[in-house]
């Protein structure tokens, strides 16, 4: 099991990055679920203190978009696993210049020109056609019938297996589960929406 989970930075100068609020935690509970059943688990994980109980995971971290996207295809190149969760907060948008130094801090304004990023989703299935995938939809807004919307719109784009399409919106967390047959949920807390992703998975692989 390959599972992604925390913020992606992207640098704007040597000193200053761009990072979003993902807090890792959902991921953190997949990989320990999964290693529970006896699963072999890699967790490539992004900047943050985060607190892993189970010792048999294999941990690597990552900062930047550039290092995630290098592990991801270098551990996916192996054709070891069955099956991705990709639920890292991968950054969208980086600037289009590579500055070498650091900005003096003195300018009044400062002006960023940010460009798309590869969709990481995308190569899963470049090195393992018969992998299982796992993807994250978030929507910070939106309501129900909106976000299964959007869930299943990414479902079918990415050409992904199951979906995790989720949102915080009036400042509780809501998720639903989808596959091309239906969706699960809504679920109010990330770990009950683990147990019931976990039990879809493993449905899957066996």
């Amino acid at each position: 099991m390959l599972i992604t989970a925390g913020p992606t930075w992207v640098a704007i100068d040597r000193a200053r990055v761009i990072s979003n609020i993902s807090s890792g935690h959902t991921g953190c509970i997949l990989a320990e679920k999964f290693r529970s059943l006896g699963l072999k688990v890699t967790l490539l994980l992004g900047p943050g203190n985060f607190c892993i109980a189970s010792s048999g995971i294999r941990i690597i971290r990552f900062h930047y978009f550039s290092e995630l996207q290098a592990l991801l295809k270098k551990e996916l190149r192996s054709s070891k696993y069955a099956a991705v969760i990709h639920s890292a907060a991968v950054s969208d948008y980086r600037p289009d210049k590579i500055i070498t130094g650091k900005i003096n801090s003195g300018r009044k304004i400062w002006r960023i020109n940010l460009v798309p990023t590869k969709k990481l989703i995308a190569i899963f299935k470049d090195f393992t056609s018969n992998l299982l995938t796992v993807g994250f939809k978030f929507e910070p807004l939106l309501n129900k019938t909106s976000l299964i919307k959007k869930g299943g719109q990414f479902l079918k784009q990415a050409g992904l297996d199951l979906v995790v399409a989720n949102s915080n919106k009036n400042k509780c967390y809501t998720a639903y589960i989808l596959n091309h047959r239906k969706h699960y949920g809504p679920f109010h807390r990330k770990a009950g929406m683990a147990n019931h992703l976990v039990k879809l998975v493993m449905k899957e692989l066996l």
